[in-house]
């Protein structure tokens, strides 16, 4: 439910500032000319702004008013998207192709506007390392740090560390240029054309020019 303001007699301020149905200032005066004035006018008297001395009212259709503030609050509900907590796992020693696929995972929860928790675990000898789960994160905030930022620095609990990043605003924007920027193909069409430039001047008409004199020679 959307908050209700005062209305006509549950205003209790004994002067407003009040503002007509028009929009245009009308000044301060007494609760009671305030409330004729609406009447007037068949409308309400609504208290817009009530922690102002005076409190600001308005003459307006409440019923209406209130119509349309409560739509605007369900659609701005259904717009707000809960952001939700990622994980991303990750070990000391990684290798090139799961860093890079764990990596693009990280990537799509960003698109969905997704905070991401990147955790490093270690297991047995590797405690002994942890510079290499710094390295590892420090490597995913360079990767990243264009669509993302850190909102601390690495956590360490017992065999655990971990950073957690929160997509950039702006998130939309800049996931969406790499998409148009694509088709690379027609790279592997100068290859095709350079082959078959090639096979064309292999013609035997040379070598049937240098056969036809010595045929007029075995005929004389």
């Amino acid at each position: 439910m959307v908050p209700k303001e005062r209305v006509n007699s549950q205003i209790t301020a004994p002067k407003v500032r009040l503002i007509g149905a028009d929009g245009k200032q009308i000044g301060v005066i007494s609760i009671k000319d305030a409330l004729r004035k609406a009447e007037e006018a068949d409308l309400d008297l609504v208290e817009i702004s009530p922690n102002i001395d005076p409190p600001v009212c308005r003459i307006m259709d409440f019923s209406k008013y209130y119509f349309q503030k409560e739509k605007k609050a369900k659609e701005a509900k259904k717009r707000q998207h809960e952001v939700e907590i990622k994980e991303v796992k990750f070990g000391p020693n990684t290798e090139e192709h799961d860093f890079n696929f764990k990596k693009n995972n990280a990537i799509k929860f960003f698109r969905q506007h997704n905070k991401v928790k990147f955790t490093v675990r270690f297991r047995g000898r590797q405690m002994a390392h942890k510079e290499l789960g710094f390295n590892v994160l420090d490597r995913l905030k360079a990767d990243l740090g264009h669509l993302a930022d850190v909102d601390s620095e690495p956590v360490s609990e017992r065999n655990l560390l971990s950073i957690i990043m929160t997509p950039k605003k702006d998130i939309d924007r800049i996931l969406g240029k790499p998409e148009k920027e694509t088709p690379p193909v027609k790279e592997t069409e100068p290859a095709a054309s350079a082959d078959t430039a090639v096979e064309t001047p292999a013609a035997p008409k040379p070598k049937r020019q240098t056969k036809a004199p010595k045929d007029t020679e075995s005929l004389e």
